[in-house]
Order: C-alpha cells, then structure tokens, then sequence
C-alpha cells in the first residue's frame, strides 16, 4: 500500500522517504565487517535476486478517490525507472494543476499528444500510434478509464489503447479510481448520487501484474482539497458537500480496500496452489457448509453463515451429488438452499461424486477451506461404511489430516425426537 502525498498537493513525508530510500540497517554493515560475512551478503543478494520476481508488465495504482496521489505515484515510479536505466516514456499524463506532479514530469520524454477538433473546440489525447512506433520499454498512461473523444484513435475507451501498448510487449504504468470498476459504479451512483460516466471492466485491472493502493485517509483528503490541491478552490465547496463528504470517502475506501484485498488472496492462493498445494493457511478464514436436500439443513447454512461473519471470512455452500443420482426429486429443496445462499452472501457449488466425504475433504484442500460445517443428521444419509456415525467420523479424520476444522451442527428435528424424513439418503448431499 502506497500513502503518498497528493497528486501535486503536499510534500512527500521526509521520514518516509529516508525509511524507503535510506542506507541499509545496520546489521548488513555488520557483516559486511569480515570476510565471511562479505560472501555471506553477496551470496544473500545474489539468492535474493533469484527468487524476486521482475517487476509486472502491467501496473495499476488503485485509488478510492481523486487527489490521494496516483498520478504522483506514477509519475515517481517512471522516475525511479528512469533512474535505473529504463528507457521510460509518458503517454498521456494529466496534472490538473498540480504543482508537485508537474515537477515530476521534468527529465521524463513526452510523447507529443494528437489534436482533434470536437464539436468546434481542439482537444488533446494521447497519440497511439505515436507511442507504438516510439515503442519504449515503460509507458506511463494515466486515467485507465478515460473514454477518448470521438476521432482521436482506433478506440473508444483509454484502456482499449493500453491493451494494445501491452500487447506490443510495452511494460504500462497507469492510474484508476475504484469507482470506475464496472461491477462497482452502480454502487457508487447509488451511494453518492453522482453518476459514474467512465468505466473500464474488472477483467482488465485484474489483468494488472501489480495493483498497488495508493492511500489517503477522509480527513487527509478533504484537507488537501481545502488547501486547493486537488481542485480550483472554486470547486471545492461544491466537492465537499457532494462526492467528497465524508461518509462517501470513507465508504470508497473500504470498497477500494476489499478490492485489493480480494485480489490479493487470489494471488496468495495461486502462489500457495503452485508451490505449496498440500499446504491450508489460515490467511483468513474460509468456511464451508456442506448441505444435503433435507429441511434441517437451512438451519446449517444460516449457522455456517454466522460463522463466517463473526470470524470475518467467505462462506461456500456445497452440495455432492452421486454420478449417476437423479437428483430432480430433491431440486426443489437445492434451490431453496441455492437461494438462501445467496442470501447469506455465499457462494453455491454443486459437485458430482460417489464418496462425499472425500470430495468435500478434497475441495476443502484445494480450495484453503479452514472450516467445515456439517449437519448430525446426515449420519443416517451417508453411505454407512462401518456402522452408526462412520462416516462423519470419516469426514472430521479426512479434513483434520489436512488441518481443517469441522463443525457438527446438532439437528433440530432428532433433538426434539421427530422423525427425519431424509432418512434413507445415505451421503452429504446425494441425491
């Protein structure tokens, strides 16, 4: 996560400069004091090098609104490329004024903006063409979401142009606000009462190699827009009492946050899939409900629910059928628990499978599951293995070999000594 200053409205954090760009601590010198512990820093560096990943082709920073300080980040990324030998070119850059971000253009090489008239005005846009045949190694594009004005290329929309600098083998740099995601804008239009013209899809930013969070807190922000370093000061009363309140700003963070969040388990799980895939880490917490078609089991689901919110974590509801089940005598019961998932906020998967318990211990392992819920009652639905209650038995052993938790949720109808009109169904969820 990026806290940075302003996109041009306030100097960078002298403390945070020399915490990121200061000499090493004081232990490398240490060893760098004898012999032994020169070839053993060079031999840390050169294993270091090894293992760390080049940085990514495409690059978004992420911002949750404007004036957090994306453009100066991008900006100060291309400079320090710059610095380190790249051949680094900007695109297309828009400062608004802002004076620290225009100093950060200085030494950078601009490629010339193309001119197209407009409904009788002269607008500017970023020349692809011009970009592509320069072809640099790093190019830095700011507004992803931009929509070009009509004439001024082959595209509508700005990260339409970046797919093709990508596809050229260019590395991209660029900026976006969350609300601009498509899944996200409605939301937005919705809770500020502004409307989001310009969006770019979700697919394209979670193409990005690296998203970075480029951070400002509310009050920090309004602030900077009191100051006059986001907006002209004759648009900040208008900006303060609309979008820019304070209760949209903190709402436009969280949504900025759980973003990053979720693509940032997203590449904790692929990492742990390719290099670790026996391995569950408690990251966060990942429960599962695993459902069968009998009634008691929408109480399953709304305990596995509570389970998941009080321990912060995503709910999946699974049902396993048979191969060859013929499971239409039960589909009405499944689309109620399909529904009441939804409702709960989880997600739905239907799985085909002669052994339950061993595709839900299965899933559960593939998929970094901490946590298994299952229902008492379904001893009577499992196919019985070694008498009353194996199979359950079965699915705690199978799930803890791997280091997942299982949760047995009493049912209701045996408590009260009633009949289980599921009786005859022997597995997890066959039907």
């Amino acid at each position: 996560m990026t806290s940075g200053p302003d996109s041009g409205g306030s100097a960078p954090d002298p403390a945070a400069v020399g915490e990121a760009e200061g000499p090493p601590p004081p232990v490398a010198d240490a060893a760098l004091a004898t012999d032994e512990g020169v070839s053993t820093a060079l031999a840390t560096d050169e294993e270091a090098t090894d293992v760390v990943e080049a940085a990514g082709h495409f690059r978004i920073y992420l911002g949750a609104a404007a004036g957090v300080g994306k453009t100066y980040a991008m900006l100060s990324e291309g400079q320090r490329r710059l610095g380190r030998g790249s051949d680094v070119v900007i695109g297309f850059v828009e400062c608004h004024g802002r004076r620290l971000t225009e100093a950060l253009i200085d030494g950078l090489e601009v490629v010339p903006r193309a001119v197209v008239e407009y409904r009788g005005s002269k607008l500017e846009e970023m020349d692809l063409e011009a970009l592509l045949r320069r072809r640099p190694e790093v190019a830095l594009v700011d507004e992803l979401a931009h929509t070009n004005v009509p004439g001024a290329g082959p595209h509508e929309k700005r990260y339409q142009d970046v797919l093709d600098i990508l596809s050229a083998g260019i590395d991209v740099i660029t900026t976006v606000n969350i609300q601009h995601l498509e899944s996200i804008a409605g939301e937005v239009e919705h809770m500020t009462g502004v409307p989001v013209r310009e969006r770019v899809p979700d697919w394209v930013v979670r193409r990005a190699n690296q998203i970075e969070l480029v951070d400002s807190s509310p009050d920090q922000l309004r602030r900077r827009m009191l100051h006059g370093d986001v907006y002209p000061m004759e648009r900040v009363p208008q900006a303060l009492t609309h979008f820019f309140r304070t209760d949209n700003l903190i709402a436009l963070r969280e949504l900025a946050l759980r973003f990053l969040a979720d693509e940032t388990e997203e590449e904790l799980l692929a990492h742990l899939w390719r290099h670790e895939p026996q391995a569950v880490w408690e990251s966060t917490e990942r429960i599962m409900a695993a459902v069968t078609a009998a009634p008691d089991n929408a109480v399953l689901v709304r305990r596995a629910a509570r389970i998941a919110s009080r321990a912060k974590g995503e709910l999946v509801v699974v049902h396993v059928s048979a191969a060859d089940s013929r499971g239409h005598r039960d589909r009405g019961a499944l689309d109620q628990l399909r529904a009441l998932a939804q409702d709960v906020g989880a997600r739905w998967l239907e799985l085909q499978d002669d052994d339950p318990a061993r595709a839900i211990a299965r899933f559960a392992r593939e998929h970094h599951i901490t946590q298994i819920v299952i229902g008492s009652s379904q001893r009577s639905r499992w196919r019985q293995v070694a008498g009353g209650g194996s199979n359950v038995a079965r699915m705690i052993r199978e799930a803890g070999a791997f280091g997942i938790d299982v949760h047995v949720i009493a049912n209701r109808a045996d408590a009260a000594g009633e009949p289980d009109d599921h009786h005859e169904k022997d597995d997890i969820g066959r039907s």
